[in-house]
């Protein structure tokens, strides 16, 4: 009786294929709808905006990357698959283990040749995908040129780390890759067709498959030397643990270095000695096994012992000598990679600590201090601006300067925009959303340093042509937009597109702006702006796109109409653009009558050698993040350019890349990769947009940062510590961890000529709290400049947290805030502001009352200033001329020898106890009135108190608390010493007692 064996695999009936084929059939349609669709309208929005150029590089480049990397992956792998079949031994020994096998060859030998091409497709598919998304890659590889800049080590030029390198690391992976699934696949099909046995008499492999898999294995071990040789050259780009910065150190250089060039050439001998072994001498694979363990070993050892040996007990009992060469290496390349080479650090005594009567007569700088904060008076626009409530400004306005009456000042400025978000559900139809409330009016102004009617900003622009308050806004637009209506704005989410356009003139369906009582203007638009969608395929392709039927089925829709869409200004430069990292704070401005987004631009790299490495998102997160501004992706780069500026028009949405930075390499190289005329060159940008330009906000977040360790130049001093700086809290809420947001001022600077537009931010020692430096950005003659002005160490100028506190903290402001804030209203602090002066530091901060009542919005009601060590002289006014009048008069009666007079309902009789760290007081003593000055012992006990009650308020200002304990400790030594001289001079009960007013 003859058993049929049965199959492995049971056959699918033929109803079940058609089904599997159909649905297969029914993805792939779908799919390949989708991307067609997707790629039609990416085209008809590239070519609208006059960037196909982009569209079609990318495009190409992916298609090439996806085809060659695919296909070679397909090639190695399914050659392999081939090459092991064709192999096979033509006779195999009998045995329980090849009987099992022999079912699944009956099975798969018919269709092996299908086999192979399936499985090969698949590995292609998978690699090709992966393959396209390295574009960027390729693109920078293929038109990178050189930075003119070698590195320390190697000599050879920064380019190729930044263009070369990153494309040969992903080459040699997708080598490796390949290499490891074609001998996994070889092995399988050597098995399954008995070139490889486990079982049976005889050698376990044939001389054929050992000579396949060996030579696929000595391949993989050739690559190793290749990867070898490139380590080598990233090692450079490796973090140095012992010195907390990037860049070989001094046992990478002297051990492991050298280590990886010996491991490469043992790779390559082992690679010959796998061959050698394995076919041309012992025929077996025991040498070769010998030879693998052999490099392990020896990479262990060379690669990973040595090196550890050196950096134990060579590096570590000396390395800041050992150590020197290479974090100059750091600070160097970190300085030059972030634009800080450039810095200008010029010393500040800040040893003034009375307030000078040129405060009163100054020009230059109190004219100018900024009151408005852009954020708290966001609500305030809206309130007094918004007329409808669909309209809105955002979280947080932007400040820009202007030039009005021949005078340059700062200006918040805001934009009245849709927010279809607050449309009403009456009003939010698809034709009302779409159609009718298409866009926002007017770019609304006030000067920053200016406010009217109670605390109101003093509106000077964007109006809607109602009258308005005489006393509380401008008659006639200062700053005029000849075309005034916003269709692109930051409130534009991805599905907010607009229909516009109409084929009867007399017909107007948009909603223009708001007219008297309840009613409204209409308007068609007559931009360029746009893709036409007047056809019925456009309306059918449209229709699929954003899955609405009213495309084809509404009337609003007609042969004139166009389809305004990714109207966000960032989101639309990013995709015109998207090798740009761009800056999370776009700004309207008028230029030439238009409102212009301006976008700053950033090229980056992450290989630059022995640059600091930072997240983007981390180094520019604060208090203002995802508040009006976006938040950068977690990017980690070592090389960062403001390159290009970007414009937005808010009308038409045209946009344009101007080349800002024009030594940068990177631009050139993306530029050269789209043609050479994707940027427009520097010199193209217009004068009046030029005006417009500031120093962008997320770049200086991300200098400041370094430079509070990389303005350290001297090795030695970096790898001690002791002078690094950081950035302080916000101040009036010091507990919420976030960072205090630089701010932009139109001021001047010591050393600096005239009033300048530039970004601000104070910075702290580390650890403590007084005043390190201030860094300030801005533009000069069209090339950016950092500037630090850096205070003396154990300086006793208060920083932003201990100002606030001290300010605030005051008996008699704080009695007079706490009558403005009530159980109807609440205080809100503005923009703390460190302005130098006169050799000592002015500090301003807008104090804001918002009613508890619905819809109320903050008014300026008062204004703290603070001038020398941020706690002595201090005041709180209604308008800043005011305050420096009191802060003048205290310092005018301190010079007299009178203590500084405080701020209005204050008892000069009672200075305020200075508080300990444990919230006690520390005690001080009073004179008496009337009596003799002491002599003798009593002097020197009484002197000895004050100097102890100085060194008390210097530790305090700070922020040393090992400094403060042992200042407290000295003065309740000094009291004792006092009132023991008071008993030994016969008079403990009415002797006089030292000052406490010196």
């Amino acid at each position: 009786m003859v058993m049929r064996s049965s199959s492995p695999l049971p056959r699918m009936s033929r109803r079940g294929r058609v089904t599997i084929a159909v649905l297969v059939g029914v993805f792939v349609l779908f799919t390949l709808l989708g991307w067609g669709v997707q790629a039609w309208t990416d085209w008809l929005w590239f070519d609208e905006v006059r960037y196909t150029e982009v569209f079609t590089g990318v495009l190409l480049t992916r298609l090439v990357l996806f085809l060659a990397v695919g296909l070679g992956m397909a090639v190695i792998v399914g050659g392999n698959l081939w090459l092991a079949h064709r192999l096979r031994p033509r006779l195999r020994p009998h045995s329980v283990e090849q009987a099992t096998l022999e079912r699944y060859r009956m099975v798969l030998s018919p269709r092996l040749g299908t086999w192979i091409l399936l499985t090969a497709a698949v590995v292609g598919l998978f690699a090709g995908l992966s393959a396209q998304n390295r574009w960027n890659q390729w693109m920078l590889f293929r038109n990178g040129g050189d930075f003119g800049i070698k590195d320390p080590e190697f000599g050879v030029d920064i380019g190729f780390y930044v263009f070369q390198l990153p494309f040969w690391r992903y080459l040699l992976g997708v080598a490796f890759t390949a290499v490891v699934l074609a001998v996994i696949g070889a092995l399988a099909v050597h098995y399954l067709f008995g070139g490889v046995r486990l079982q049976g008499v005889g050698d376990r492999m044939s001389n054929a498959a050992r000579a396949h898999l060996s030579s696929l294995v000595a391949v993989f071990v050739l690559l190793k030397a290749i990867a070898y040789v490139l380590d080598r050259r990233a090692m450079l780009l490796e973090y140095n643990e012992g010195v907390k910065l990037y860049g070989a150190g001094y046992a990478d250089v002297n051990a492991l270095l050298p280590a990886k060039e010996i491991l490469a050439y043992i790779s390559i001998v082992v690679a010959i000695a796998i061959i050698v072994f394995s076919n041309a001498w012992m025929r077996n694979l025991v040498w070769p096994g010998i030879s693998l363990a052999l490099l392990g070993v020896s990479a262990v050892a060379i690669g990973g012992i040595y090196p550890w040996a050196v950096q134990t007990f060579e590096v570590k009992p000396s390395a800041k000598d050992k150590e020197a060469p290479y974090i100059q290496r750091s600070i160097d390349a970190t300085r030059a990679a972030f634009g800080l080479g450039v810095t200008e650090t010029t010393p500040y005594a800040a040893n003034n600590l009375t307030p000078p009567a040129s405060l009163v007569t100054d020009t230059s700088v109190v004219p100018n201090v900024r009151l408005l904060d852009p954020q708290l008076v966001s609500e305030t626009y809206t309130q007094l601006q918004q007329v409808r409530g669909f309209y809105d400004f955002g979280p947080k306005l932007d400040i820009d300067r202007y030039g009005v009456n021949g005078k340059v000042s700062d200006f918040v400025v805001g934009v009245r925009e849709i927010n279809y978000g607050e449309l009403t559900d009456q009003q939010n139809t698809w034709i009302n959303r779409h159609t009718v409330y298409t866009h926002g009016y007017g770019l609304v102004a006030a000067p920053a340093n200016q406010v009217v009617c109670g605390g109101q900003p003093f509106f000077v622009s964007g109006f809607l042509g109602e009258k308005t308050q005489e006393a509380c806004s401008s008659q006639t637009e200062q700053i005029t937009a000849k075309q005034p209506r916003i269709y692109y704005g930051e409130r534009m989410a991805a599905d907010d597109y607009a229909i516009v356009g109409q084929s009867d003139p007399n017909k107007k369906a948009e909603f223009d702006r708001p007219v008297g009582e309840g009613g409204g203007e209409s308007y068609t638009y007559t931009g360029e702006g746009g893709v036409e969608i007047g056809s019925f395929a456009r309306r059918l392709l449209y229709a699929i796109k954003e899955q609405e039927s009213n495309f084809l089925l509404s009337e609003a829709v007609n042969k004139d109409s166009k389809l305004l869409y990714v109207r966000n200004p960032r989101d639309r430069v990013e995709k015109v653009a998207p090798f740009l990292t761009l800056d999370g704070d776009p700004y309207p401005a008028v230029v030439d009558g238009r409102v212009q987004w301006i976008v700053d631009g950033y090229t980056t790299a992450a290989s630059y050698p022995y640059a600091e490495r930072v997240n983007l998102q981390t180094e520019t997160t604060d208090e203002l993040t995802n508040r009006g501004t976006f938040q950068l992706a977690r990017e980690n780069v070592n090389y960062m350019r403001n390159s290009v500026k970007a414009t937005v028009d808010a009308y038409d949405g045209t946009v344009k890349l101007y080349e800002y930075d024009d030594t940068d390499p990177v631009l050139k190289a993306w530029n050269k990769a789209f043609g050479g005329d994707l940027i427009q060159p520097k010199a193209d940008i217009p004068v009046e947009l030029n005006e417009h330009f500031r120093y962008p906000a997320d770049m200086f977040k991300v200098q400041r940062n370094l430079l509070t360790k990389f303005h350290v130049t001297n090795p030695g001093d970096f790898y001690s510590a002791q002078d690094f700086w950081q950035v302080p809290n916000v101040p009036d809420a010091p507990d919420s961890g976030q960072k205090q947001p630089p701010y932009y001022l139109f001021t001047q600077f010591p050393g600096q000529e005239s009033p300048r537009f530039q970004l601000t931010s104070a910075v702290t020692p580390n650890g403590r709290q007084n005043l390190a430096a201030l860094i300030s950005g801005s533009y000069v003659d069209g090339k950016p400049r950092l500037e630090v002005l850096e205070l003396p160490d154990q300086t006793r100028i208060s920083g932003p947290v201990q100002v606030h506190q001290q300010m605030t903290n005051n008996a008699n402001i704080r009695q007079q805030l706490n009558l403005l804030s009530s159980n109807q209203a609440q205080v809100q602090y503005g923009n703390l502001l460190s302005l130098p002066f006169a050799d000592g530091m002015l500090y301003v901060e807008p104090v804001y009352v918002k009613s508890n009542q619905q819809d109320a919005y903050p008014l300026l009601q008062k204004v703290l200033l603070s001038y020398g060590d941020g706690g002595s002289f201090v005041a709180l006014a209604d308008n800043i001329n005011d305050g420096i009048k009191q802060l003048v008069e205290q310092g005018k009666k301190a010079g007299q020898g009178a203590p500084p007079t405080p701020p209005p309902g204050g008892n000069p009789t009672s200075p305020t106890p200075t508080p300990t760290p444990s919230g006690a007081a520390t005690p001080t003593p009073t004179p008496s009135v009337g009596t003799p000055p002491p002599t003798g012992d009593l002097a020197a006990a009484a002197d000895r108190v004050q100097t102890a009650i100085s060194e008390v308020r210097a530790a305090q200002t700070s922020g040393d608390f090992e400094r403060y304990g042992r200042a407290l400790k000295a003065l309740d030594e000094a009291l004792t010493a006092f009132q023991q001289a008071q008993q030994a001079a016969g008079n403990a009960s009415g002797s006089p007692s030292p000052s406490a007013g010196g």
